[in-house]
């Protein structure tokens, strides 16, 4: 199968040609740039504090497998830790308000809430995890 023609970097005046939004040298700046500019300063301190890190990791031990996948039947290794109630929206780090996803399923729920990419979402953010619609 043929693939998609290359396209020039995004970053402003790089003209290498990439498959994706920007060459390899410019991937790492481009992230760099977002958190610096763009991601709430106070991610920082939510995701990479030791205590966090700690939390993560009881979680994962404790849940190894997605739990969405679960519900369908699948069996999928959990690599990230979903807080069900965000942070900033008054969550918390408490074991009921923390699910254990694989990445797909994560990003899936984030793109329904529509609090990543800048757009509305049209799903419920713990719909799938409670069974509700809203």
């Amino acid at each position: 199968m043929p693939y998609k023609p290359m396209k020039p970097c995004a970053y402003p005046g790089c003209p290498e040609l990439t498959h994706g939004r920007y060459c390899e040298k410019h991937q790492r700046q481009a992230a760099r740039d977002y958190d610096r500019y763009q991601r709430d300063p106070e991610h920082q301190f939510r995701y990479h504090s030791g205590a966090w890190r700690q939390i993560r990791k009881l979680l994962l031990q404790r849940q190894p497998l997605c739990e969405l996948c679960l519900q369908e039947g699948k069996y999928t290794k959990a690599t990230l830790v979903h807080h069900v109630l965000p942070l900033n929206e008054g969550g918390t780090n408490a074991p009921d308000n923390l699910m254990s996803l694989c990445g797909p399923c994560h990003s899936r729920l984030h793109a329904e809430r529509g609090d990543r990419w800048h757009n509305k979402g049209t799903g419920s953010h713990n719909s799938r995890r409670t069974g509700e619609e809203s």
